[in-house]
């Protein structure tokens, strides 16, 4: 749990100090009087416009005087005179109190231990929510700080000591009504499930149950339908990638990735989770019954925002149950440009001039999650004009586009790559994507498609541009016709981008350091580098969405004389830089220089040259 203490560049005065005083010592709520009148002993902002909103107050209804405050949208008179949001009213405001502030993180919160801290009412009636519970503490986080007298009731009760933490009304307003609610309906599941559990008398009724599945809460119990809605809506607005539903010995784990990281999110009963597995399953078409063999199906819901999301999923068997993860699909994906995906100038050049050939095979490459489906997606929706065909075999479906004609592979019916190749060769192609090239009737059929006219795009799994051709020639596609089909190979990472609101200067960048990002080409180093800091903005990990970096690798004349003479991967490597080719970790330095990512982020996922 991040808490932010007091803002250093917001001090006390002696009038605020006065006045402090004299707010704390009676039990009442703030008011918006106070609140104005701190504004202007402490210079934010002047005289006349907060006396204009002292008149108006008069006739406006309003739930906390820092929600009037913010609706105003007024810049503070003090440097760097930012907008006096809600989030930055209430920084200031804990600068005139001594309680520390708390941006409340749903992720960082047990909602079954803030459930059985105090009732609904109770936080209700006080504005306050539970957000820590160690066996020695509570942490309150309240939008009232004078209001202090159940502190001592709870304290007591509880048996532990209470610290108080401040945050804004709104997000303790929301909180309260969706944490409770969360808890409740957890509790009451696992209280059904006990209840079922127990209502087994005998050997049979037991096997019954087994087989049926019933002695957890059923799928569609409305606690549980509440519970896997409330998930997907906290996942939308945490931007994650993927829901990872895991069961362990004693317990179910929640955990999210976000920008390519996974986060520790909830622990949930057994029984619970086992009840969200089969809702899940339920909504995606699948076998509820089926627990021994692995799964696939996919669900459409709506974000938050009303925009329609759509959830690629997958079941795993597991010692202690099924393992369930849920790919989110984001709606933008086709929607955006080479450049905002981290395409370079040069890049971006090189990439539009393979693609723009009529026949011939294009290569993405890389490892799972680094975005190479994305890569795809987007350059078939720049392909797929009214004037040609788009066809694509895949494993699974991605993302639904309509301007595609999309076929599945299904192994169990004998639909596999290689037979759904030959079957869109017949439909009058003119791009054809397939999944992954996996073995060698899949490239071959690549190659049929390529040489009888049509653009083929696939994907390899290598660590570079220059090992996809390798890569084919050990799979068994004979060298002369790699050099007839391959037009160009692009390996591509994807690194977490700085979060522009907190980061901050780095440490000057060793020379060695930097030369050995840079290999084998020479570049000026940068003089400013940046660093991750965290703030709310980025959930204090310092770090907001991701970008690629890629090696884009043309097949030159000089290149394919290489491959028919069966020359090794580092003769053709050096071939490739002397071509033009950026390394991963070029770009990736690229993107250190305009301040975009870090030296570590670019170490992590890009392999040394």
């Amino acid at each position: 749990m991040a808490i932010v203490k007091s803002s250093p560049e917001i001090p006390f005065s002696d009038v605020s100090k006065r006045a402090t005083k004299a707010e704390t010592s009676g039990d009442r709520p703030l008011t918006l009087e106070f609140i104005l009148r701190e504004l202007e002993a402490d210079g934010m902002l002047d005289a006349e416009v907060l006396e204009g909103l002292r008149s108006s107050a008069k006739f406006r209804s309003y739930d906390h005087p820092l929600t009037l405050i913010a609706e105003q949208k007024w810049r503070s008179n003090k440097p760097p005179k930012r907008v006096l949001t809600l989030e930055a009213v209430s920084e200031w405001f804990v600068g005139r109190i001594n309680v520390p502030y708390l941006h409340i993180d749903p992720l960082k919160v047990d909602f079954n231990a803030v459930g059985s801290v105090m009732s609904t009412s109770y936080a209700n009636r006080y504005r306050i929510l539970p957000v820590a519970v160690t066996p020695e503490t509570v942490t309150v986080a309240t939008s009232e700080p004078f209001v202090r007298s159940w502190i001592p009731e709870l304290s007591s009760l509880l048996r532990r000591r209470v610290e108080l933490v401040f945050a804004n009304p709104l997000d303790v307003k929301r909180y309260v009504a969706e944490f409770f609610a969360l808890a409740q309906s957890v509790r009451r599941a696992q209280e059904k499930a006990t209840d079922d559990k127990s209502a087994i008398s005998s050997f049979e009724q037991l096997v019954q149950v087994g087989a049926q599945g019933n002695a957890t809460p059923d799928a569609s119990d409305r606690h549980i339908v509440r519970i896997v809605d409330w998930l997907w809506q906290y996942a939308f607005e945490q931007r994650a990638s993927d829901i990872h539903i895991e069961p362990r010995r004693d317990f179910g784990a929640v955990r999210f990735r976000i920008d390519g990281v996974l986060h520790q999110v909830y622990q949930i009963p057994q029984a619970v989770l086992t009840a969200m597995v089969s809702r899940v399953k339920l909504l995606a078409r699948m076998e509820i019954v089926e627990k021994r063999r692995p799964q696939d199906g996919r669900i459409k819901t709506v974000s938050p925002e009303g925009i329609e999301v759509e959830l690629r999923v997958a079941t795993m068997p597991t010692a202690f149950g099924e393992k369930i993860v849920m790919r989110i699909f984001d709606p933008e994906v086709l929607l955006r440009d080479f450049r905002d995906l981290g395409f370079s100038d040069d890049d971006l050049l090189r990439w539009e001039k393979m693609i723009a050939r009529p026949n011939g095979i294009v290569l993405v490459t890389g490892p799972t999650g680094s975005g190479k489906t994305t890569t795809l997606y987007s350059t078939l929706k720049t392909l797929a004009t009214p004037e040609v065909n788009v066809c694509t075999i895949e494993d699974p479906i991605e993302m639904v586009e309509p301007a595609f004609n999309q076929m599945q592979v299904q192994m169990q019916i004998g639909v596999t790559f290689e037979s759904g190749v030959r079957t869109l060769m017949r439909q009058d192609p003119d791009i054809i994507m397939v999944g992954e090239i996996r073995d060698l009737p899949t490239a071959e059929m690549a190659v049929q498609a390529a040489l009888t006219g049509h653009l083929v795009l696939s994907t390899l799994h290598t660590n570079d541009a220059p090992t996809a051709i390798t890569r084919l020639v050990d799979l068994g596609v004979p060298p002369y016709l790699v050099n007839s089909t391959i037009i160009g190979v692009m390996a591509q990472r994807l690194v977490r981008t700085l979060c522009s609101t907190c980061k901050v200067p780095a440490d000057p960048l060793d020379d060695e350091v930097w030369a050995a990002l840079t290999k084998p080409y020479r570049a000026s180093k940068p003089a400013i580098t940046y660093k991750a800091a965290g703030c709310l903005e980025c959930r204090m990990t310092g770090y907001r969405g991701r970008a690629g970096l890629y090696e884009v690798m043309q097949m030159t004349p000089e290149m394919r004389k290489l491959v028919g003479a069966g020359a090794d991967l580092d003769e053709m490597r050096e071939q490739a830089f002397r071509d033009g080719m950026k390394p991963l970790r070029a770009s990736g330095a690229h993107k250190i220089a305009t301040g975009l990512t870090t030296i570590e982020e670019v170490e992590r996922v890009a392999p040394p040259v």
